[in-house]
Protein backbone atom coordinates (compact mmCIF):
# COMPACT_ATOMS: atom_id res chain seq x y z
CA UNK A 1 0.00 0.00 0.00
CA UNK A 2 1.55 3.31 -1.44
CA UNK A 3 -0.06 5.19 1.33
CA UNK A 4 1.40 3.35 4.35
CA UNK A 5 4.95 4.70 5.26
CA UNK A 6 7.14 1.98 5.10
CA UNK A 7 8.77 2.10 8.64
CA UNK A 8 5.27 0.94 9.52
CA UNK A 9 5.12 -1.72 7.27
CA UNK A 10 8.55 -3.33 8.45
CA UNK A 11 7.51 -2.50 11.79
CA UNK A 12 4.01 -4.32 12.18
CA UNK A 13 5.22 -7.38 9.51
CA UNK A 14 6.16 -9.50 12.74
CA UNK A 15 2.88 -8.81 14.51
CA UNK A 16 0.18 -11.05 14.52
CA UNK A 17 1.52 -12.99 11.63
CA UNK A 18 0.02 -16.33 12.86
CA UNK A 19 -3.23 -17.60 14.20
CA UNK A 20 -2.97 -18.67 17.83
CA UNK A 21 -2.40 -21.65 18.10
CA UNK A 22 -2.83 -23.76 21.44
CA UNK A 23 0.09 -26.60 22.66
CA UNK A 24 -0.66 -30.36 21.74
CA UNK A 25 -1.95 -31.90 25.35
CA UNK A 26 1.09 -33.96 25.25
CA UNK A 27 2.48 -30.19 26.52
CA UNK A 28 1.15 -27.95 29.30
CA UNK A 29 -1.41 -26.03 28.19
CA UNK A 30 -0.14 -22.76 28.92
CA UNK A 31 2.73 -23.17 27.01
CA UNK A 32 0.71 -22.17 23.84
CA UNK A 33 2.58 -19.54 21.80
CA UNK A 34 0.56 -16.32 20.69
CA UNK A 35 1.01 -13.18 18.42
CA UNK A 36 4.75 -11.71 18.12
CA UNK A 37 5.12 -7.96 19.64
CA UNK A 38 6.41 -5.36 16.77
CA UNK A 39 9.78 -5.95 15.63
CA UNK A 40 11.95 -2.62 15.93
CA UNK A 41 11.98 -0.65 13.12
CA UNK A 42 14.55 2.32 12.16
CA UNK A 43 11.81 4.83 11.72
CA UNK A 44 9.89 7.41 14.06
CA UNK A 45 6.93 6.42 11.63
CA UNK A 46 6.82 2.78 13.52
CA UNK A 47 3.38 1.57 14.26
CA UNK A 48 3.80 1.95 17.98
CA UNK A 49 0.73 2.09 20.74
CA UNK A 50 1.65 5.08 22.23
CA UNK A 51 1.51 7.11 18.38
CA UNK A 52 -1.63 7.67 16.93
CA UNK A 53 -1.34 7.30 13.36
CA UNK A 54 -3.74 6.87 10.19
CA UNK A 55 -3.55 4.97 6.54
CA UNK A 56 -5.96 7.46 4.26
CA UNK A 57 -6.03 4.21 2.21
CA UNK A 58 -8.82 1.35 2.45
CA UNK A 59 -8.03 -2.32 3.39
CA UNK A 60 -6.97 -3.84 -0.04
CA UNK A 61 -9.11 -7.03 1.21
CA UNK A 62 -12.06 -5.06 0.62
CA UNK A 63 -12.03 -4.70 -2.38
CA UNK A 64 -11.66 -8.17 -3.23
CA UNK A 65 -14.47 -9.24 -0.97
CA UNK A 66 -16.17 -6.95 -3.27
CA UNK A 67 -17.26 -5.05 -0.23
CA UNK A 68 -19.11 -2.27 -1.41
CA UNK A 69 -21.28 -4.63 -4.05
CA UNK A 70 -22.39 -6.58 -0.45
CA UNK A 71 -22.96 -3.42 1.49
CA UNK A 72 -25.80 -2.84 -0.42
CA UNK A 73 -27.44 -5.45 1.19
CA UNK A 74 -26.38 -5.38 4.53
CA UNK A 75 -23.57 -3.85 6.36
CA UNK A 76 -23.91 -6.03 10.10
CA UNK A 77 -26.70 -4.02 11.78
CA UNK A 78 -28.02 -5.72 14.60
CA UNK A 79 -25.54 -8.39 14.47
CA UNK A 80 -23.45 -9.06 17.95
CA UNK A 81 -19.92 -10.74 16.98
CA UNK A 82 -18.18 -12.19 19.70
CA UNK A 83 -14.20 -12.10 19.37
CA UNK A 84 -13.04 -14.73 21.59
CA UNK A 85 -9.18 -13.20 22.01
CA UNK A 86 -7.13 -11.17 24.47
CA UNK A 87 -9.26 -8.50 24.50
CA UNK A 88 -10.47 -5.68 22.42
CA UNK A 89 -9.33 -2.19 23.24
CA UNK A 90 -12.17 0.68 23.02
CA UNK A 91 -10.17 3.39 23.57
CA UNK A 92 -9.22 3.04 19.58
CA UNK A 93 -11.42 5.78 17.99
CA UNK A 94 -12.33 3.18 15.22
CA UNK A 95 -14.25 0.89 17.46
CA UNK A 96 -15.26 2.80 20.54
CA UNK A 97 -18.88 2.94 19.37
CA UNK A 98 -18.41 -0.81 18.18
CA UNK A 99 -17.12 -2.56 21.63
CA UNK A 100 -19.70 -3.75 24.15
CA UNK A 101 -19.08 -4.33 27.35
CA UNK A 102 -17.80 -7.93 27.19
CA UNK A 103 -16.34 -10.84 29.65
CA UNK A 104 -13.10 -11.39 30.87
CA UNK A 105 -12.51 -14.67 31.55
CA UNK A 106 -8.69 -13.93 32.88
CA UNK A 107 -9.06 -11.68 36.02
CA UNK A 108 -7.17 -8.36 34.36
CA UNK A 109 -7.27 -5.95 37.35
CA UNK A 110 -9.67 -2.81 36.53
CA UNK A 111 -11.36 -4.21 33.51
CA UNK A 112 -14.12 -7.23 33.77
CA UNK A 113 -15.36 -6.10 30.49
CA UNK A 114 -12.27 -7.03 28.25
CA UNK A 115 -12.49 -3.74 26.52
CA UNK A 116 -8.50 -3.36 26.97
CA UNK A 117 -5.84 -5.66 25.19
CA UNK A 118 -2.35 -5.76 25.96
CA UNK A 119 -1.60 -8.24 22.60
CA UNK A 120 -3.46 -6.37 19.91
CA UNK A 121 -4.72 -9.48 18.76
CA UNK A 122 -8.51 -9.19 19.46
CA UNK A 123 -7.94 -5.37 18.92
CA UNK A 124 -6.35 -6.03 15.68
CA UNK A 125 -9.24 -8.61 14.43
CA UNK A 126 -11.96 -6.60 15.76
CA UNK A 127 -11.10 -3.63 13.48
CA UNK A 128 -11.33 -6.50 10.35
CA UNK A 129 -14.79 -7.15 11.28
CA UNK A 130 -16.57 -3.84 12.83
CA UNK A 131 -14.39 -0.84 12.16
CA UNK A 132 -16.15 2.60 12.39
CA UNK A 133 -15.23 5.48 9.58
CA UNK A 134 -12.87 7.52 11.31
CA UNK A 135 -11.96 11.36 9.83
CA UNK A 136 -8.46 10.91 8.04
CA UNK A 137 -8.48 7.06 7.76
CA UNK A 138 -9.69 5.09 5.18
CA UNK A 139 -9.77 1.60 7.95
CA UNK A 140 -13.00 0.09 7.65
CA UNK A 141 -14.53 -3.38 8.83
CA UNK A 142 -16.68 -5.59 6.85
CA UNK A 143 -19.57 -5.37 8.52
CA UNK A 144 -18.80 -1.64 9.99
CA UNK A 145 -22.56 -1.66 11.92
CA UNK A 146 -22.07 -4.59 13.60
CA UNK A 147 -21.30 -4.57 17.07
CA UNK A 148 -18.50 -6.20 18.73
CA UNK A 149 -18.81 -8.44 22.01
CA UNK A 150 -14.85 -8.85 23.71
CA UNK A 151 -14.71 -12.12 25.40
CA UNK A 152 -10.79 -12.09 27.18
CA UNK A 153 -9.32 -15.97 27.75
CA UNK A 154 -6.27 -14.31 27.49
CA UNK A 155 -3.88 -11.22 28.04
CA UNK A 156 -0.28 -11.00 26.47
CA UNK A 157 1.60 -12.72 24.46
CA UNK A 158 4.80 -13.30 27.22
CA UNK A 159 6.29 -15.74 29.52
CA UNK A 160 4.74 -14.01 32.57
CA UNK A 161 1.09 -14.70 30.90
CA UNK A 162 2.20 -18.16 30.72
CA UNK A 163 3.43 -18.83 34.20
CA UNK A 164 0.36 -16.99 35.56
CA UNK A 165 -1.98 -19.17 33.64
CA UNK A 166 -3.67 -16.48 31.20
CA UNK A 167 -2.45 -17.57 28.01
CA UNK A 168 -4.63 -19.07 25.78
CA UNK A 169 -6.25 -23.01 26.56
CA UNK A 170 -8.72 -25.33 24.87
CA UNK A 171 -10.77 -25.27 28.42
CA UNK A 172 -10.90 -21.22 28.74
CA UNK A 173 -11.54 -20.70 24.69
CA UNK A 174 -14.45 -23.58 25.03
CA UNK A 175 -15.67 -21.44 27.90
CA UNK A 176 -15.32 -17.81 26.18
CA UNK A 177 -17.60 -19.57 23.41
CA UNK A 178 -19.81 -20.73 25.95
CA UNK A 179 -20.04 -17.12 27.84
CA UNK A 180 -20.02 -14.88 23.77
CA UNK A 181 -23.48 -17.21 23.04
CA UNK A 182 -24.89 -16.72 26.57
CA UNK A 183 -24.40 -12.75 26.42
CA UNK A 184 -26.21 -13.67 22.37
CA UNK A 185 -23.98 -13.16 20.36
CA UNK A 186 -24.78 -14.56 16.51
CA UNK A 187 -21.08 -14.94 14.98
CA UNK A 188 -18.49 -16.40 17.13
CA UNK A 189 -14.72 -15.53 16.07
CA UNK A 190 -12.28 -17.75 17.40
CA UNK A 191 -9.01 -17.01 15.82
CA UNK A 192 -7.26 -19.58 17.25
CA UNK A 193 -6.73 -23.25 17.14
CA UNK A 194 -5.46 -26.68 18.46
CA UNK A 195 -4.07 -29.95 17.07
CA UNK A 196 -5.67 -31.49 20.34
CA UNK A 197 -9.58 -32.78 20.01
CA UNK A 198 -10.77 -31.27 23.37
CA UNK A 199 -14.48 -32.67 24.65
CA UNK A 200 -15.12 -29.18 26.68
CA UNK A 201 -14.08 -27.72 22.81
CA UNK A 202 -16.76 -29.85 21.34
CA UNK A 203 -19.69 -29.63 23.53
CA UNK A 204 -18.85 -25.62 23.54
CA UNK A 205 -19.10 -25.50 19.49
CA UNK A 206 -22.21 -28.15 19.32
CA UNK A 207 -24.37 -25.96 22.37
CA UNK A 208 -23.64 -22.97 20.61
CA UNK A 209 -24.85 -24.07 16.82
CA UNK A 210 -27.78 -25.25 18.75
CA UNK A 211 -28.31 -21.96 20.24
CA UNK A 212 -28.14 -20.92 16.71
CA UNK A 213 -24.64 -18.85 16.50
CA UNK A 214 -22.28 -19.84 14.34
CA UNK A 215 -18.61 -20.51 15.03
CA UNK A 216 -15.84 -18.92 12.75
CA UNK A 217 -12.45 -20.53 13.72
CA UNK A 218 -8.87 -20.69 12.04
CA UNK A 219 -7.83 -23.81 10.03
CA UNK A 220 -4.55 -23.04 11.75
CA UNK A 221 -1.21 -21.64 10.77
CA UNK A 222 2.46 -23.76 10.42
CA UNK A 223 4.37 -21.18 11.16
CA UNK A 224 3.53 -20.83 14.77
CA UNK A 225 1.98 -24.63 15.09
CA UNK A 226 4.25 -26.80 17.44
CA UNK A 227 2.68 -29.60 14.79
CA UNK A 228 3.40 -28.17 11.33
CA UNK A 229 2.16 -30.98 10.09
CA UNK A 230 -1.45 -30.88 7.94
CA UNK A 231 -4.44 -32.28 9.84
CA UNK A 232 -8.06 -31.24 12.10
CA UNK A 233 -7.42 -28.57 13.85
CA UNK A 234 -9.93 -27.20 16.81
CA UNK A 235 -12.39 -25.77 17.37
CA UNK A 236 -12.52 -25.40 13.48
CA UNK A 237 -12.89 -29.15 12.54
CA UNK A 238 -15.82 -30.03 14.75
CA UNK A 239 -19.24 -30.33 12.83
CA UNK A 240 -21.08 -26.45 13.17
CA UNK A 241 -17.97 -24.70 13.06
CA UNK A 242 -16.61 -22.74 9.73
CA UNK A 243 -13.20 -23.89 9.25
CA UNK A 244 -11.34 -21.01 7.64
CA UNK A 245 -7.76 -20.68 5.96
CA UNK A 246 -5.91 -17.92 4.53
CA UNK A 247 -4.65 -16.85 0.67
CA UNK A 248 -1.65 -14.71 -0.42
CA UNK A 249 -2.32 -11.56 -2.26
CA UNK A 250 -2.98 -12.89 -5.69
CA UNK A 251 -5.78 -15.61 -3.74
CA UNK A 252 -3.82 -18.22 -3.84
CA UNK A 253 -3.47 -21.17 -0.89
CA UNK A 254 -0.10 -20.69 0.97
CA UNK A 255 2.47 -22.90 2.55
CA UNK A 256 1.76 -21.28 5.55
CA UNK A 257 -1.27 -22.41 6.16
CA UNK A 258 -2.35 -25.92 7.77
CA UNK A 259 -4.31 -27.75 4.94
CA UNK A 260 -6.55 -30.97 5.40
CA UNK A 261 -9.94 -31.89 5.25
CA UNK A 262 -11.43 -29.71 7.80
CA UNK A 263 -10.54 -26.29 5.67
CA UNK A 264 -14.14 -25.20 4.60
CA UNK A 265 -13.42 -21.76 3.16
CA UNK A 266 -10.50 -18.92 2.46
CA UNK A 267 -10.38 -15.53 2.89
CA UNK A 268 -7.68 -12.66 2.55
CA UNK A 269 -4.84 -13.41 5.09
CA UNK A 270 -1.46 -11.05 4.13
CA UNK A 271 -0.99 -7.02 4.05
CA UNK A 272 -4.26 -6.40 6.80
CA UNK A 273 -5.03 -2.27 7.07
CA UNK A 274 -6.70 -2.59 11.15
CA UNK A 275 -7.04 -1.41 14.04
CA UNK A 276 -3.96 -1.18 16.27
CA UNK A 277 -3.87 -1.18 19.81
CA UNK A 278 -5.52 2.57 20.78
CA UNK A 279 -3.52 3.72 18.36
CA UNK A 280 -5.02 4.09 15.31
CA UNK A 281 -4.26 1.79 12.01
CA UNK A 282 -1.58 0.00 11.12
CA UNK A 283 -1.11 -2.56 8.26
CA UNK A 284 0.04 -6.38 10.00
CA UNK A 285 1.14 -9.39 8.46
CA UNK A 286 3.01 -8.24 5.96
CA UNK A 287 5.45 -10.87 5.03
CA UNK A 288 3.65 -14.12 5.88
CA UNK A 289 -0.14 -15.11 5.54
CA UNK A 290 -2.86 -15.46 8.69
CA UNK A 291 -5.50 -17.45 9.33
CA UNK A 292 -6.98 -15.60 12.38
CA UNK A 293 -7.02 -12.52 9.94
CA UNK A 294 -8.78 -14.42 7.09
CA UNK A 295 -11.46 -15.91 9.50
CA UNK A 296 -12.10 -12.09 10.72
CA UNK A 297 -12.99 -11.44 7.29
CA UNK A 298 -15.14 -14.66 7.26
CA UNK A 299 -16.64 -13.52 10.58
CA UNK A 300 -17.75 -10.27 8.97
CA UNK A 301 -19.40 -11.66 6.45
CA UNK A 302 -21.10 -14.42 8.20
CA UNK A 303 -22.69 -11.38 10.33
CA UNK A 304 -23.80 -9.55 7.03
CA UNK A 305 -25.44 -12.83 6.27
CA UNK A 306 -27.01 -13.01 9.55
CA UNK A 307 -28.77 -9.29 9.08
CA UNK A 308 -29.95 -10.17 5.72
CA UNK A 309 -31.38 -13.83 6.77
CA UNK A 310 -31.96 -13.56 10.61
CA UNK A 311 -34.31 -16.69 10.57
CA UNK A 312 -31.56 -18.72 9.29
CA UNK A 313 -29.59 -21.55 10.90
CA UNK A 314 -25.94 -21.02 11.54
CA UNK A 315 -25.77 -23.87 8.88
CA UNK A 316 -27.04 -21.88 6.47
CA UNK A 317 -25.31 -18.76 6.68
CA UNK A 318 -22.13 -21.35 6.20
CA UNK A 319 -23.56 -22.71 3.08
CA UNK A 320 -24.23 -19.38 1.72
CA UNK A 321 -20.33 -18.52 2.22
CA UNK A 322 -19.56 -21.77 1.06
CA UNK A 323 -21.33 -22.46 -2.47
CA UNK A 324 -20.32 -19.16 -3.88
CA UNK A 325 -17.22 -19.49 -3.20
CA UNK A 326 -14.85 -19.05 -5.57
CA UNK A 327 -13.06 -21.94 -6.96
CA UNK A 328 -11.74 -23.42 -9.75
CA UNK A 329 -14.01 -26.45 -10.25
CA UNK A 330 -17.66 -25.67 -8.94
CA UNK A 331 -18.47 -29.03 -7.65
CA UNK A 332 -15.57 -29.62 -5.84
CA UNK A 333 -13.30 -28.55 -2.89
CA UNK A 334 -9.91 -29.32 -2.11
CA UNK A 335 -7.48 -29.47 1.26
CA UNK A 336 -5.91 -26.38 0.45
CA UNK A 337 -9.11 -23.84 0.18
CA UNK A 338 -12.11 -25.60 1.11
CA UNK A 339 -14.87 -24.67 -1.27
CA UNK A 340 -12.84 -21.62 -2.28
CA UNK A 341 -12.22 -18.04 -0.89
CA UNK A 342 -15.61 -16.25 0.04
CA UNK A 343 -17.39 -13.93 -2.19
CA UNK A 344 -19.99 -11.74 0.50
CA UNK A 345 -22.20 -10.23 -2.22
CA UNK A 346 -22.60 -13.30 -3.93
CA UNK A 347 -23.58 -15.26 -0.67
CA UNK A 348 -25.91 -12.51 0.29
CA UNK A 349 -27.62 -12.99 -3.02
CA UNK A 350 -27.59 -16.97 -3.25
CA UNK A 351 -31.07 -18.66 -3.68
CA UNK A 352 -31.27 -22.01 -1.98
CA UNK A 353 -33.46 -24.08 -4.40
CA UNK A 354 -31.64 -27.64 -3.76
CA UNK A 355 -29.68 -27.16 -7.38
CA UNK A 356 -26.48 -25.61 -6.84
CA UNK A 357 -23.60 -27.12 -7.38
CA UNK A 358 -21.23 -27.59 -4.16
CA UNK A 359 -21.88 -28.12 -1.25
CA UNK A 360 -24.86 -30.27 -0.43
CA UNK A 361 -27.59 -28.00 1.16
CA UNK A 362 -28.53 -28.35 4.71
CA UNK A 363 -32.17 -27.33 3.44
CA UNK A 364 -32.60 -29.86 0.87
CA UNK A 365 -30.65 -32.43 2.35
CA UNK A 366 -28.65 -33.85 -1.06
CA UNK A 367 -25.64 -33.25 -3.14
CA UNK A 368 -27.29 -31.14 -5.90
CA UNK A 369 -23.61 -31.71 -7.63
CA UNK A 370 -24.94 -35.55 -8.23
CA UNK A 371 -27.97 -34.73 -9.84
CA UNK A 372 -28.39 -33.91 -13.78
CA UNK A 373 -30.58 -30.61 -13.31
CA UNK A 374 -27.96 -29.05 -10.88
CA UNK A 375 -27.88 -25.85 -11.65
CA UNK A 376 -23.97 -24.24 -11.60
CA UNK A 377 -23.47 -21.47 -9.51
CA UNK A 378 -20.75 -18.87 -11.24
CA UNK A 379 -18.14 -19.19 -8.79
CA UNK A 380 -15.36 -17.93 -11.64
CA UNK A 381 -14.57 -14.65 -12.97
CA UNK A 382 -17.51 -13.71 -15.34
CA UNK A 383 -16.77 -14.06 -19.34
CA UNK A 384 -18.48 -11.90 -22.09
CA UNK A 385 -21.63 -14.67 -23.55
CA UNK A 386 -21.66 -12.84 -26.48
CA UNK A 387 -17.80 -12.45 -27.44
CA UNK A 388 -18.01 -15.12 -30.33
CA UNK A 389 -21.21 -13.43 -31.57
CA UNK A 390 -19.40 -9.79 -31.86
CA UNK A 391 -16.53 -11.21 -33.24
CA UNK A 392 -18.59 -12.76 -35.88
CA UNK A 393 -20.40 -9.18 -36.52
CA UNK A 394 -16.53 -7.49 -36.73
CA UNK A 395 -15.57 -9.31 -39.44
CA UNK A 396 -18.78 -9.09 -41.20
CA UNK A 397 -18.79 -5.64 -41.14
CA UNK A 398 -15.20 -5.65 -42.42
CA UNK A 399 -16.23 -7.53 -45.44
CA UNK A 400 -19.26 -5.36 -46.14
CA UNK A 401 -16.93 -2.43 -45.92
CA UNK A 402 -14.39 -3.93 -48.48
CA UNK A 403 -17.18 -4.78 -51.17
CA UNK A 404 -18.56 -1.32 -50.46
CA UNK A 405 -15.12 0.01 -51.39
CA UNK A 406 -14.57 -2.06 -54.20
CA UNK A 407 -17.66 -1.32 -55.91
CA UNK A 408 -17.12 2.43 -55.53
CA UNK A 409 -13.45 1.99 -56.61
CA UNK A 410 -15.10 -0.19 -59.91
CA UNK A 411 -17.84 3.18 -60.59
CA UNK A 412 -14.54 5.57 -60.43
CA UNK A 413 -12.89 3.25 -63.29
CA UNK A 414 -15.83 2.72 -65.44
CA UNK A 415 -16.58 6.75 -64.82
CA UNK A 416 -13.15 7.38 -66.17
CA UNK A 417 -13.19 5.69 -69.32
CA UNK A 418 -16.77 6.74 -70.37
CA UNK A 419 -15.56 10.35 -70.34
CA UNK A 420 -11.95 9.56 -72.00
Amino acid sequence: MSGVPAGRRRAAAGLLGAALLLAPAAQPASAAPAPAVPAPAATDQQCTPDRVAYSTEQPQALARLSAERAWDTATGRGVLVAVVDSGVDARNEHLADAVLPGVDLVGVSGDPGGRTDTAGHGTAVAGQIAARPVDDSGVVGLAPDAEILPVRVYYADDDRAREEGVAPDAGRIAAGIEAAVAAGAQVVNVSMSTPTDTPALREAVARATAAGALVVASAGNRTTSSDETDGPRYPAAYDGALAVTAVDVDDAPSADAIHGEHVDVAAPGTNVLTTYHAAGDCLLSGENVSTSFATAYVSAAAALIAERYPDETPEQWAYRLEVTAARAQPGERDDLVGWGVVRPAEALGFVDDGTAVGPPSPVHGTDAAATPEARTVDVSPRTDPLAAARRGATWWGIAGTALVLLAALAGRVVGRRRRR
